[in-house]
C-alpha cells in the first residue's frame, strides 16, 4: 500500500515511475464524525509541517468539532443556565410565600 507507482511521461518522452503518496482521510469532527470543513487533507506528518493558523478554524472548537455541534454546545449550555435560574427564582418564589404565612399565624397568637 506505501509503495504505489504510476506511469509518466517525461518532457523527454521517456515513460518513467512516479511515487503515488497515500491519500489521506483528512480531519474528522469528534462529536458527529463528519469531516471538517476549510482544513487540507493531509497524512498525518505533514500536518506538523503546518503552522497553526493553517491547522485550524478561527472558532471556537476549530479544528475539533463543526460548526454544528459548537452551535448545539452553546445552546445546550446556554439552557441548562438558564434552567438553574429558573430554579433559583421559583426556590426564592416558594419561600416568599411561605414567609408571610408564618408570619401571620405569630401575629394572631
Amino acid at each position: 500500500k506505501s509503495n504505489k507507482q504510476r506511469i509518466v511521461k517525461t518532457p523527454g518522452g521517456k515513460l518513467t515511475f512516479q511515487a503515488v503518496k497515500k491519500a489521506s482521510k483528512g480531519p474528522k469532527c469528534g462529536d458527529c464524525g463528519k469531516a471538517l470543513i476549510g482544513l487540507p487533507r493531509l497524512r498525518p506528518m505533514e500536518y506538523r509541517r503546518l503552522k497553526n493558523r493553517e491547522k485550524r478554524v478561527s472558532r471556537a472548537y476549530g479544528g475539533s468539532r463543526c460548526a454544528k455541534c459548537v452551535r448545539t454546545r452553546i445552546v445546550r449550555a446556554f439552557l441548562i443556565e438558564e434552567q438553574k435560574c429558573v430554579k433559583q427564582v421559583l426556590a426564592e418564589k416558594l419561600s416568599a410565600a411561605k414567609e408571610p404565612k408564618t408570619k401571620s399565624k405569630k401575629s394572631k397568637q
